[in-house]
């Protein structure tokens, strides 16, 4: 389905903001449950996406993407939040607890974008109403929005969440020779971008997640993909 930019601003608002304010928020909780309470004391473990937003990463750069989209076709969207701060130091178990710590966004969006399948099967299924259409084209955005942002950031490069994870799964000389790339990844993240090496790294893994989720309810990719206004 074809969205205009104003409608599609009006479908991927809510999802985005979602998606990467509640992927920040479980970082937080789980590295409270793990013994660091850094991020629980600035009143970062929390719902209220107002605590999380970056005026940049939250906004600006998700609305740029979006309208690039749409005016040129293509491409990846995605934005940040807030770092969550994390101080490794205080977890139990710095190195083993990393891996929890850092998987617990890629899992909010997983678990988002069941739910926003949930919403399309929904949406779909309900008589023709007001909300009907809105609530399934929200909800393919929000499918949409959270495989990209989960896929992303399990990308093993530091400081991704994938690349967190990597140091914590790898020896002590290897994880330490990883971890140093952590000043670079964000730069080594825009060339990728802008080069088109990124999405041509991340759109085979994005359509097996949307076919793995799709399947489960029941929902064509095809299908998710023209109410998010893709095709």
């Amino acid at each position: 389905m074809e969205l205009n930019l104003v409608q599609a601003i009006a479908v991927y608002a809510l999802p985005v903001i979602l998606a990467i304010t509640l992927h920040e928020a479980a970082h937080g909780y789980v590295a409270r449950h793990f013994g660091d309470f850094t991020a629980y004391l600035e009143g970062r473990v929390s719902l209220n996406p107002l605590r999380h937003i970056d005026p940049i990463g939250t906004v600006a750069v998700p609305l740029f993407l979006l309208a690039a989209s749409k005016l040129l076709g293509g491409g990846i969207l995605f934005g940040w939040a807030k770092p969550v701060p994390v101080n490794y130091a205080n977890l139990r178990s710095p190195k083993r607890d990393m891996l929890w710590v850092a998987a617990a966004g890629p899992a909010s969006n997983l678990a988002m974008a069941l739910f926003w399948a949930g919403a399309v099967k929904v949406g779909l299924a309900m008589p023709e109403s007001y909300f009907a259409m809105p609530l399934a084209l929200m909800g393919a955005a929000g499918v949409f929005v959270n495989i990209i942002i989960m896929v992303l950031n399990l990308v093993p490069l530091p400081p991704l969440d994938g690349g967190r994870i990597l140091v914590s799964l790898l020896p002590h000389r290897l994880a330490y020779a990883v971890s140093r790339i952590e000043p670079y990844g964000f730069l080594i993240l825009i060339v990728l971008l802008f080069t088109g090496a990124l999405g041509w790294v991340l759109w085979p893994a994005i359509g097996a997640v949307m076919v793995l989720i799709g399947g489960i309810f029941d929902l064509p990719v095809a299908v998710i993909l023209r109410l998010a206004g893709v095709l």
